[in-house]
């Protein structure tokens, strides 16, 4: 995609186009560009929220996730429990758990278990 179109779809993204906003997720995250999808979860695109969750979890940026976390993203509360059951965090799971997350009640239920 060339620089005019991007210029393009940020320009109608700006104006409030969620279809151009949803693109610019989509292309932001081809290419690893953390900055252009932090911007678009700040102005409210959800799809954004979720391109940049599944990018901190493959990078392992846990302190990312925190950050979207308090923002209210699901997948990455998701992919939190999933790097705490991993080092078999009984609190973060817990604390996860508390806060209604599904997946770290779920990890942690198999922890406490000793199960996979």
């Amino acid at each position: 995609m060339s620089a005019l179109d991007l210029a393009t779809l940020r320009r109608l993204a700006a104006a409030g186009n969620e279809e151009a906003a949803n693109r610019l997720a989509e292309l932001a995250a081809e290419r690893g560009d953390v900055t252009e999808l932090r911007e678009l979860v700040d102005a409210g695109n959800e799809l954004a929220g979720e391109e940049l969750a599944t990018l901190a979890g493959e990078r392992g940026d846990v302190d990312e996730l925190r950050r979207l976390l308090g923002e209210g993203n699901e997948l990455a509360a998701d992919k939190l429990a999933q790097f705490a059951a991993r080092r078999e965090d009984v609190d973060e799971l817990s604390r996860l758990a508390d806060e209604g997350n599904e997946v770290a009640a779920t990890l942690l239920t198999r922890l406490i278990r000793g199960t996979d």
